[in-house]
C-alpha cells in the first residue's frame, strides 16, 4: 500500500504525461460561460463516487498513528491512505501541505504542484484539489511571518491595518499554491478561562465584527478563500472548557454571538464558514439545520461552502452521540448544510456512497454539496483549461530536491516584518503608569526578570508554526527571526547595564529562582518584570486550544514572584505577554506601571521595547476587560444592570481595567461635542426617525508634549426596552493620531438600526423611544453624553439593516 506524498520528506515522481486537458472543448471548461452553468454541465457527467470525492480532504503528511493531532482526533486516523486509490475519482481538498511538518517553502510549493498534477491526471475530469492552511496569526508554515494574535488585532482598534496584514498573508499563501485559509476566528470571548481566548478578537461583537470583516477583505483580496470560525457558540462553552456544551440563550446567540459572522458574510463577502464543535442546548452545530441552512443561507444569503472543523462530522457519532455510524453522521451533516469533511475522509467516503446507492441518504444532498464545492473551484480558476499547478504559471523544476533556478520562496519578507511590527506596536496597551516611570529614561542599572523575558515562545500564539507544529521538531528552530524582549531592551538601551534573572518558570511550582530575581531587582534602579503565558495545545501550554484555566490567577508561581519584586521597593514595571487577561487586583497598585501585550509575534519584542523606552507612543486599548479577582467568571462589560455590581450580591464583578481602556504618553482633550450639528443641551434630546440617522462627534486635541493616538469610542444605551439590554455597548470607534497641539474632528453617523435588538418574540426590532449616545475613552469612562429620541413606527429589521456606524476623522 502506498502512502500520501509528504512534501517534507518526499520527492514525488513526475506525473503521467497528458496529451490534452480532460474535458477540453466541453462547456464546463469554457471560462466565458457563467460558473453556475459550467458546474451544472459538469455535475450531469459525474458519478456519485466522483461527486463525493469532491466533498472531503486528505491530510498531507499526518502520522499514520494519528499522534500529535489532538485528543479524540488521533483515534480517527486509523489506517494509512492509499494515495492512488484516494485520488482515483478526484479529490476535494488537500489538508495543510505546509502546516503539518517543517517544509522548505520552495520545495513545498513544488511538491504541492506535483501532487496537484497527480490528482488532476488521476480523475476523469482533471480537477485539482483545493489546498487549505491555517492562517490565524500569519500563514502557519515554517519560515513564514508570524503576526500578533487576534486579541492583539482587537487591541489595535485599526481595521485598515488588519486588512493590510491579511492581504500580505493571503499573497504568501496564494503564491505557493494554497487556496483557502482557516481564519478568522469570530467567536466573541465570553469566559476568559477558555484557552482559545487568544484566538478571539475581543469581548465585544462590534469590535470582533469590524476587525474580522477587515481580515476577510484582506485575505480574499489575494484570491484566498476566508473561512469564518467557529459558527457559532464555541466561546460560550460551560466553565470555559474547550468543546464543552453551550447553554447560551436565543438572544445571546442572536445579539452577541452571531453579528460578527453576519457582518463578515454580508459586508466582507466571506466565501466559507466552519461550524463549531460544540452543541447549543443539546444540538451539535454540525447537525443544526436551523443554523447552517436557516440562518446562514436562507436568512443571510450565504452562497459559499461550509467546511467541517477537523473531525467535526465524526464527532457527531463519537462524542455527541447523535449518529450511529459514520454514514449516519454524514447524512446529518449534509442535511444540515455541511459541504466538506475535513481534514480527511471518514464519513463522506465509501460508506456515504453505499448509503446513497441504497436510498438511505438522498442523492440530492450530495449533488447540492458537490455543486457548492465545484462552484468555488470554478471561481478560483481550477476548472479553466489553462489551469497550472504552479502559482506563477511557470514550469516545474527538473529536480525538486534542489533549489529552483528562480530562487527561493520568501514567506517572511521585509514588508511583512514591517507590517508585523506596526501592528504589534499599535496593539500594546499601557494599563497603568501612576508613577510616571514610563517611558524609561535610560537607567544605569536595569533588572529584567521573569520567565517570559528571554524566550521567543512568549511572543508567539498557539497557531504560530513554532507553537503549533515546531514543538514536535525541536531541531529546526523557529524558522524566523524573533528576538526576545531582553535582547530588544538591550538594543534599545545600549548604555544601560541590564541584568537578567528568570525567577521562575511560566508554570510549575519551582520557586528556587525567586531569591536571585529579588536580589537583581534590589540592585537596580528599575525592574522590568516580564510575566505571562506559553502558548500550546491540549494542556502543553498555559494558553491555547485545550489549555483552559480553572481561574484567572497568573500561571505557576508568577504571582509569588511579582509580589516579591514589589516588596523590594525598587520601581517595578510589569509587562504581560499573554493570551488572555489575568487578575491583577492586589498587585497593580503595588507596581509602578503595567503594560499588556497579547502574543505580539515575531516583531513583538521590538514593539514592546519601543513602548517601554518611548520610541513608540502606546495607543492600544483593551479588547477585553482585565479582572480584579481570579474568580467570578464569566463576566464582561456587555451585560444588563444585574450583571454589574449590585447590592443583591457580595461578589463584585467590576473589572480592574475595563473594555476599551488604555493610556498614552501624552494628554488628549475632547471638546465641542455636537449631535446633529449642534451642542447637546442638558435635558434635551435630538430627534431621529426609527428609520433615520443622527451624527454625533467631537474634536480631539493633543494637549501634551508628545505625539500620540487616541481612540474615540461610541457607545449606545437603551434605558427602557422589551427585554434586558446592556448598560452600554460599542457601536463605533475611531483611532486619531495627533502631533502635540494638533486637533482633528471625529464624527459618527449612527443609523437607528444600530439600536436594534431581539425582542421577547424573537424578532429583531427598532422601536421608538429614548436612547443615549456616549463618546467615551472606555466602557467605564464616558466623556460626552447625548440623548436621542427615536420617533416613528416600530420596525422589524433583518440582515440588510445597517450594521456599522460611519466614522469620519477630519484633517488636522
Amino acid at each position: 500500500m502506498t502512502r500520501l506524498p509528504d512534501p517534507a520528506t518526499d520527492s514525488p515522481a513526475s506525473p503521467p504525461e497528458r496529451s490534452r486537458v480532460p474535458g477540453a472543448g466541453e462547456p464546463w471548461r469554457d471560462p466565458s460561460l457563467p460558473a453556475a452553468e459550467r458546474v451544472d454541465r459538469l455535475l450531469r457527467l459525474m458519478t456519485v463516487e466522483e461527486k463525493t470525492a469532491q466533498l472531503y480532504g486528505i491530510w498531507v503528511g499526518v502520522p499514520e498513528s494519528g499522534e500529535r493531532v489532538a485528543p479524540h482526533q488521533h483515534d480517527l486516523t486509523e489506517e494509512p491512505i492509499d494515495w492512488d486509490r484516494a485520488i482515483a475519482a478526484g479529490l476535494g481538498q488537500l489538508t495543510r501541505p505546509f502546516g503539518t511538518a517543517p517544509v522548505d517553502p520552495a520545495r513545498g510549493m513544488r511538491a504541492l504542484a506535483r501532487s496537484q498534477e497527480q490528482i488532476a491526471a488521476a480523475g476523469r475530469f482533471g480537477i485539482p484539489a483545493l489546498a487549505h492552511e491555517e492562517c490565524l496569526a500569519g500563514f502557519t508554515a515554517w519560515q513564514a511571518a508570524i503576526y500578533p494574535v487576534p486579541l492583539a488585532w482587537g487591541a489595535a482598534f485599526s481595521p485598515g491595518l488588519v486588512e493590510a496584514m491579511a492581504a500580505q498573508i493571503g499573497w504568501s499563501m496564494r503564491g505557493v499554491g494554497v487556496h483557502q485559509g482557516l481564519a478568522p476566528v469570530l467567536d466573541v470571548a465570553r469566559d476568559l478561562r477558555w484557552g482559545r481566548t487568544e484566538e478571539t478578537i475581543g469581548e465585544d461583537p462590534y469590535l470582533v465584527g469590524t476587525i474580522g470583516t477587515a481580515y476577510v477583505r484582506g485575505l480574499q483580496s489575494a484570491g484566498v478563500v476566508a473561512t469564518l470560525k467557529h459558527f457559532v457558540g464555541y466561546s460560550a462553552s460551560r466553565a470555559g472548557r474547550n468543546l464543552a456544551p453551550v447553554s447560551a440563550g436565543a438572544r445571546e446567540i442572536a445579539d452577541v454571538l452571531l453579528p460578527p459572522f453576519e457582518m463578515a458574510v454580508r459586508d466582507g463577502g466571506a466565501r466559507s464558514v466552519m461550524p463549531s464543535y460544540t452543541d447549543n442546548d443539546g444540538v451539535p452545530v454540525a447537525a443544526d439545520l436551523s443554523l447552517l441552512t436557516g440562518v446562514l443561507r436562507e436568512e443571510w444569503g450565504f452562497e459559499g461552502t461550509v467546511v467541517s472543523d477537523y473531525f467535526g462530522i465524526s464527532f457527531l457519532e463519537t462524542l455527541h452521540g447523535v449518529a450511529g455510524s459514520p454514514a449516519h453522521a454524514a447524512a446529518l451533516a449534509l442535511r444540515a448544510g455541511v459541504d466538506v469533511e475535513l481534514p480527511t475522509v471518514r464519513c463522506f467516503g465509501e460508506g456515504l456512497v453505499a448509503a446513497v446507492r441504497a436510498g438511505e441518504v438522498p442523492a440530492d444532498l450530495v449533488d447540492r454539496a458537490a455543486r457548492r464545492v465545484l462552484l468555488q473551484k470554478c471561481e478560483l480558476g481550477l476548472l479553466d483549461p489553462d489551469w497550472t499547478p504552479l502559482p506563477d504559471g511557470g514550469q516545474d523544476d527538473p529536480d525538486p530536491a534542489e533549489p529552483s533556478a528562480r530562487g527561493g520562496v520568501d514567506l517572511d519578507p521585509p514588508e511583512q516584518r514591517r507590517l508585523a511590527r506596526r501592528l504589534a506596536e499599535e496593539s500594546v496597551v499601557l494599563l497603568a503608569n501612576a508613577d510616571g516611570v514610563l517611558p524609561l529614561a535610560a537607567p544605569r542599572r536595569l533588572a529584567v526578570v521573569g520567565p517570559c523575558a528571554d524566550t521567543a515562545d512568549a511572543l508567539l500564539g498557539g497557531y504560530s508554526f513554532p507553537s503549533h507544529v515546531g514543538v514536535h521538531h525541536p531541531g529546526i528552530g523557529l524558522g524566523v527571526e524573533a528576538p526576545t524582549l531582553l535582547a530588544a531592551l538591550r538594543a534599545h538601551l545600549p548604555g544601560t547595564r541590564v541584568d537578567h534573572r528568570a525567577g521562575c518558570a511560566v508554570d510549575g511550582t519551582g520557586t528556587e529562582g525567586i531569591a536571585a530575581a529579588v536580589e537583581s531587582a534590589r540592585s537596580a534602579e528599575i525592574c522590568v518584570a516580564v510575566l505571562g503565558d506559553r502558548a500550546g495545545l491540549f494542556g502543553r501550554g498555559t494558553s491555547g486550544e485545550g489549555c483552559d484555566a480553572e481561574d484567572l490567577r497568573l500561571p505557576g508561581m508568577q504571582q509569588q514572584l511579582i509580589e516579591a519584586l514589589a516588596d523590594t521597593g525598587t520601581p517595578v514595571v510589569l509587562v504581560l505577554l499573554t493570551g488572555r487577561p489575568y487578575a491583577l487586583g492586589g498587585i497593580a497598585d503595588r507596581v509602578a506601571a503595567v503594560v499588556q501585550a497579547y502574543f505580539p509575534g515575531e516583531e513583538g519584542a521590538a514593539a514592546v521595547a519601543g513602548v517601554l523606552t518611548g520610541r513608540v507612543g502606546p495607543s492600544g486599548r483593551l479588547p477585553i476587560g482585565v479582572p480584579r479577582t481570579p474568580g467570578g467568571q464569566p463576566a464582561g462589560y456587555l451585560a444588563p444592570p444585574l450583571a454589574h455590581r449590585s447590592e443583591v450580591s457580595s461578589v463584585d464583578p467590576t473589572p480592574l481595567y475595563p473594555f476599551g481602556h488604555g493610556l498614552s504618553y501624552t494628554r488628549f482633550r475632547w471638546e465641542d461635542a455636537r449631535i446633529g450639528g449642534r451642542a447637546a443641551a442638558p435635558g434635551e434630546s435630538a430627534v431621529a426617525d426609527t428609520d433615520g440617522s443622527v451624527t454625533y462627534g467631537c474634536t480631539v486635541r493633543n494637549v501634551g508634549a508628545a505625539p500620540g493616538a487616541d481612540v474615540v469610542q461610541l457607545y449606545l444605551s437603551d434605558p427602557v426596552a422589551r427585554v434586558t439590554r446592556p448598560v452600554r455597548r460599542l457601536i463605533g470607534y475611531a483611532k486619531v493620531r495627533l502631533d502635540p497641539g494638533a486637533a482633528r474632528r471625529v464624527e459618527f453617523t449612527v443609523h437607528s438600526d444600530l439600536a436594534a435588538y431581539t425582542d421577547i418574540d424573537g424578532h429583531r426590532i427598532v422601536e421608538p423611544g429614548e436612547l443615549e449616545l456616549c463618546l467615551a475613552a472606555s466602557s467605564a469612562e464616558p466623556r460626552h453624553t447625548a440623548r436621542v429620541r427615536l420617533d416613528g413606527p416600530l420596525r422589524v429589521v433583518d440582515h440588510t439593516r445597517h450594521l456599522v456606524s460611519e466614522a469620519r476623522v477630519g484633517p488636522e
